[in-house]
């Protein structure tokens, strides 16, 4: 029934967060009209948490985070947080160029297949 998930980042520079997540990241992408771009992203996976304040929220995940901060950082990417670790694994979160940040964790819980 559910083939996927779109996530959008809503942001100032918009363009700068294109060219950030072609050149920097180097996902992959279709133009989908007019030179809109949607960018493949890796599998995810999907939690529900309990709050009072129901939002969203979206992580990159990697497997080794202090390896992918040191090659983020190589490509000039700024951090916004120090990896910290949240029990359910360790967190960070990148400067987007264009405005916002983009978390970034490494999970300790095993990942679901699909």
């Amino acid at each position: 029934m559910i083939t996927g998930a779109h996530a959008i980042i809503f942001a100032n520079d918009p363009e700068k967060v294109r060219a950030f997540f072609s050149d920097v990241l180097e996902l992959p992408s279709v133009d989908a009209g007019g030179g809109w771009q949607i960018f493949a992203l890796p599998p995810a996976e999907l939690a529900a948490h309990p709050s009072d304040d129901p939002h969203h929220e979206m992580y990159l995940m990697c497997d080794h985070i202090h390896t992918t901060v040191d090659q983020l950082k190589a490509k000039g990417v700024e951090f916004t947080r120090p990896v910290t670790d949240a029990g359910w694994g360790l967190l960070t979160a990148l400067e987007l160029p264009g405005g916002g940040e983009l978390a970034l964790y490494e999970p300790k819980h095993r990942r679901p297949s699909t």
